[in-house]
């Protein structure tokens, strides 16, 4: 029988104490008016606490920009109502003895011209480029770059006053700050354009500035990826030097944990190793990682929309593994957990065939 120990071993991120390894990843779910989470909220995220998640990563948070998102469902993490809802969440969390943080969110570029829930504002990007759409808006200006900035660490100082556990900026997927990362969608000749140093520029100035907020001891962890909605097959680094040279600027700016996000965990990254992108990263700068991609399932989320059919139980002896060799830190959990919030204790107490099937109906609830 595989032993999930090495998943339930202690993790440690600067001076935040995990009790084990398991992450539940961010997952957007619109159920909050407004942009304020509720109570339902609030009980959403405690069960998962209450049944031995290590660390919670909130859905994707609204900065302090008009155009942050294009969902009024989408919470805010920002506002005095807005706040006040997290509060209660926070304490929810607290009280489970579960840790949470929440995922700051700018969508740039994914937003179209009159979505809510400020119609009137305009989406923004680094060049104004919509993928596949084209040119929507004028390139963001530095003031309006330093806005941005400015309202990341303003989410980082937040967070910390409320007494969450840390942070998580979303620069993955193609959304604002992958869109400085990815060429397609940065097109600036300035500081913040150009090579694939120059790209990082504008994430490595938030995390510096939400570093600058913070002090030295809260967690500041980034979500990246290769893959983006727009294009399963986009990369921004071919090659394990041209990664480092991409994560260097980052992990220097402040980045305790990079949160590197795959489609299927057990896909090695580069031709002639087995390590996946979280396994590479960690090699390359040392620092603390998460992986994720269909942990726990046998297929990814797009595949699962696509033929309309959700995904079955898929073994974890792989990721046991790659805890159990240093290769990665922690394991983040998505649709496992939340189509059942008592996964992790499923896992921890060998009730395996107790494991549930993912339903693409659990994508229309809080359970």
């Amino acid at each position: 029988m595989l032993s999930t120990k090495p998943l339930f071993r202690p993790a440690r991120l600067r001076n935040l104490t995990l009790a084990n390894r398991i992450v539940m990843a961010p997952m957007t779910r619109s159920f909050s008016p407004g942009g304020v989470p509720g109570p339902d909220v609030a009980a959403y995220y405690r069960r998962r606490a209450e049944n031995g998640v290590g660390l919670i990563l909130t859905e994707g948070t609204a900065i302090a920009h008009p155009a942050a998102v294009n969902d009024s469902k989408v919470p805010r993490f920002h506002g005095e109502d807005a706040l006040a809802g997290w509060a209660r969440v926070l304490a929810e969390v607290h009280s489970a003895g579960g840790r949470i943080m929440p995922q700051l969110w700018h969508v740039g570029m994914m937003r179209k011209p009159g979505d809510l829930p400020n119609p009137e504002a305009p989406p923004i990007g680094p060049s104004g480029i919509a993928v596949p759409a084209g040119k929507l808006s004028e390139p963001m200006t530095e003031r309006e770059i330093a806005n941005l900035i400015a309202a990341y660490a303003q989410g980082a100082a937040d967070a910390q006053r409320l007494g969450f556990d840390g942070v998580e900026l979303h620069g993955a997927h193609g959304y604002l700050i992958d869109q400085f990362f990815w060429e397609t969608t940065n097109q600036r000749t300035d500081r913040y354009g150009g090579d694939l140093v120059g790209r990082t520029r504008f994430a490595a100035e938030a995390v510096a500035a939400c570093r600058r907020a913070v002090g030295p001891d809260f967690p500041i962890l980034l979500r990246f990826s290769q893959w983006k909605i727009q294009d399963f097959t986009a990369r921004l680094a071919s090659t394990p030097d041209a990664l480092g040279t991409f994560l260097a600027p980052l992990a220097e700016a402040g980045v305790d944990v990079f949160h590197c996000s795959t489609r299927r965990f057990w896909e090695p990254e580069f031709e002639g190793s087995g390590l996946n992108l979280a396994g590479w990263t960690k090699k390359l700068t040392g620092k603390p990682t998460i992986t994720v991609g269909s942990v726990g399932l046998d297929n990814d989320l797009m595949t699962a929309f696509r033929e309309g059919k959700g995904a079955g139980v898929a073994g974890i002896g792989r990721l046991v593994e790659m805890i159990e060799r240093d290769e990665v830190d922690l394991v983040a959990v998505g649709r496992a957990l939340l189509h059942d919030p008592a996964w992790a204790a499923k896992i921890r107490d060998g009730r395996t065939t107790d494991l549930q099937p993912f339903s693409l109906d659990s994508m229309k609830v809080l359970t």
